[in-house]
């Protein structure tokens, strides 16, 4: 199954909506902890998903389940812990959590993607889902945009 992720930072709105358009997503899995966010305005949850129904016929979801929590969240962005150490922490929850059980397979059919603030994937948790569900479903591929 092929799942994209996508970051808004250093995108417009034409630039994100584009890329999705291309993609032809049907679904967008929130997966940030802070879904209102102010660094773009329009991620913000409820206008998110105001404009991806009007403008592209996109379902929203958050969901929390695949979300930081705000303690691994702060450290690293406060910097007192390392992207290793941040990795190893989310892992471990998403184990905790059980996501492989707790979140449906299907959520990610239709094409979804995953959304998050990180422009790239390198450093970002959306990444570290889809691999971790890899390793649990063996059949997640991570296309970023």
């Amino acid at each position: 199954m092929e799942v994209y992720t996508i970051g808004f930072t250093k995108k417009t709105a034409r630039e994100f909506f584009g890329a999705l358009k291309q993609a032809g997503v049907r679904r967008l899995i929130d997966v940030r902890l802070n879904n209102v966010s102010q660094l773009a305005g329009f991620t913000k949850r409820d206008d998110l998903a105001f404009f991806l129904d009007e403008l592209r016929g996109i379902e929203y979801r958050h969901e929390p389940l695949l979300a930081p929590t705000d303690e691994i969240l702060t450290g690293y962005r406060g910097k007192t812990i390392a992207w290793d150490e941040y990795t190893r922490r989310f892992l471990t929850l998403l184990s905790e959590r059980h996501v492989e059980r707790c979140v449906d397979k299907s959520l990610f059919e239709g094409p979804s993607v995953l959304l998050c603030s990180e422009p790239t994937a390198e450093r970002c948790h959306r990444r570290l889902i889809l691999e971790y569900l890899d390793r649990q479903w063996g059949d997640v591929r991570a296309v970023h945009l």
